[in-house]
């Protein structure tokens, strides 16, 4: 009988301390804030170099003259 007591004692949830609760919270909310920063930083290196390859392209192509405006008539 001992033995069903115990399992029952084991399945019960271990009450964490205010401190520990914090310390899991502070541990998952930098987590988050790294991987947000890591996918931020990847987007941005993208985006680089797309505007890069965008701006070469635009220099290496000649731009046609702008039109000319009439004269207003008088």
């Amino acid at each position: 009988m001992t033995d069903s007591n115990e399992t029952i004692v084991e399945d019960k949830p271990v009450k964490l301390s205010a401190r520990d609760k914090a310390a899991v919270t502070n541990r998952e909310a930098w987590s988050i804030i790294d991987a947000e920063a890591s996918a931020r930083d990847t987007k941005t290196e993208k985006l680089r170099a797309l505007r890069l390859e965008r701006e070469k392209a635009e220099l290496s192509e000649p731009k046609p003259a702008p039109a000319r405006r009439r004269a207003a008539k008088k």
